[in-house]
């Protein structure tokens, strides 16, 4: 992606500039970044004005409290260290993470009966793919609309724009390292495909070890979230981890009921 692409197009981007990747030659600019914070509607602005341009809008915030808008303005982007998403089967995945989430640890600081009951009723058997949801929704509806309320809360943020047809391609694309201590982005961008897939989600925002998504057809009842609880878990097991009361699948497949964003963290 190049600003002559981007001026082709005819998009009115506010002030920005290309980002070089820190990896390679210098020669690599996955990521196009804006100078200020993206104004409301403009996320949904370019998705329905330029939804088949091959460019995915992204608003994008930094770590905590950092001034130099890290990752993004800094470069902190591996795009040549990030595998295909294609290259990687998102049940394979999904069930390689949980192996991995729910292996007793000698040195753990539960039990074995209190680790296993964090993921009841699976315990230690993956439960397999959620099934697919239908929805009256719009997925693309319900993005803009999350978009909206996400800069609303995140006053800060900036757009970003990504070539990749679709929002989990974008992860892959950018060179997105905010999962690095666990896995490589290209299968956590698999998985989100099959997000896209089954539950209407597409990618919005995204920080430093943070994901946020919005989703059409959320589970509607308890059995349907525990099903999508098992992914999240396997996914981003933080976000189950992180809970105190309890940090059972049980307890975080009831926020699920109805929500129509996912959000994610890795440490």
């Amino acid at each position: 992606m190049n600003p002559e692409f981007l001026r082709s197009l005819g998009i009115p981007l506010p002030s920005g500039a290309m980002i070089t990747s820190d990896e390679g030659d210098g020669d690599v600019q996955p990521l196009w970044l804006s100078d200020t914070p993206a104004s409301a509607g403009l996320w949904a602005q370019i998705r329905e004005a330029h939804g088949d341009s091959g460019l995915w809008p992204l608003l994008l915030v930094p770590l905590e409290h950092d001034q130099e808008f890290r990752p993004w303005a800094s470069g902190e982007l591996f795009p040549e260290r990030v595998s295909s998403p294609e290259s990687h089967d998102p049940s394979t995945v999904l069930a390689q993470w949980w192996k991995e989430h729910t292996d007793f640890d000698d040195d753990d600081n539960l039990s074995r009966a209190d680790r296993l009951a964090v993921t009841a009723p699976f315990e230690q058997a993956w439960p397999g793919l959620a099934p697919a949801r239908e929805s009256a929704l719009d997925p693309d509806e319900t993005a803009a609309e999350y978009a909206g309320v996400f800069v609303s809360e995140h006053p800060g943020a900036r757009l970003g724009l990504v070539q990749a047809p679709r929002g989990a391609d974008a992860l892959a694309a950018v060179g997105w390292g905010g999962p690095v201590n666990y896995d490589d982005t290209g299968k956590y961008a698999a998985v989100v495909r099959s997000w896209e897939e089954r539950f209407g989600a597409r990618v919005v925002a995204v920080g430093f070890g943070t994901l946020h998504l919005s989703i059409a057809a959320p589970p509607a009842d308890h059995e349907d979230a525990l099903a999508v609880a098992a992914e999240h878990f396997a996914f981003c097991p933080d976000n189950v981890w992180q809970r105190r009361h309890p940090p059972t699948l049980a307890a975080y497949a009831d926020q699920l009921i109805g929500m129509n964003c996912w959000e994610f963290w890795w440490d």
